[in-house]
């Protein structure tokens, strides 16, 4: 593949995980499914902590999230990718903003995505975003009231 082709596959894929972030923070993490490889060895370190390994662990913090979010939004700043045959990676900060049973979060996170070719499309098989105290505290919070 050239690498002008792989760059904008990259790109694209990217774009495709950004709207389905932004839904996830707007109460549906459906989309995630589409974007994401579901191999055993998908991985993901979110700002709410912990490390998820294997695709049915990694949609589970998403769905948990999308469960208490609406009214968000996430863009990106500051994209860099790089190719490297099959795999890809891309540096970003992320800016977040959503409501969590009725509190707004606003934060921004450096991130780092991993992607991979497979059957001729890129999927994502890697999520890092900076660990968030408030946006932990808040699930907290919002967890010991239910």
């Amino acid at each position: 593949m050239a690498i002008k082709q792989a760059d904008t596959g990259v790109r694209a894929a990217s774009d495709r995980f950004y709207k389905a972030l932004g839904q996830m923070a707007s109460g549906d993490a459906d989309s995630m499914e589409e974007i994401w490889s579901h191999r055993e060895d998908v991985t993901t370190m979110h700002p709410i902590g912990g490390r998820e390994v294997g695709w049915e662990a990694v949609k589970e913090p998403w769905k948990a999230v999308a469960g208490l979010a609406e009214k968000g939004e996430v863009t990106r700043t500051d994209q860099f990718i790089r190719v490297m045959g099959d795999v890809a990676y891309e540096l970003t900060t992320e800016e977040v903003s959503m409501t969590l049973g009725g509190e707004t979060l606003d934060s921004a996170y450096r991130a780092t995505n991993i992607y991979c070719l497979e059957d001729g499309e890129w999927k994502i098989v890697h999520h890092h975003a900076d660990l968030d105290p408030k946006f932990i505290e808040l699930l907290q919070r919002l967890e010991g009231a239910a």
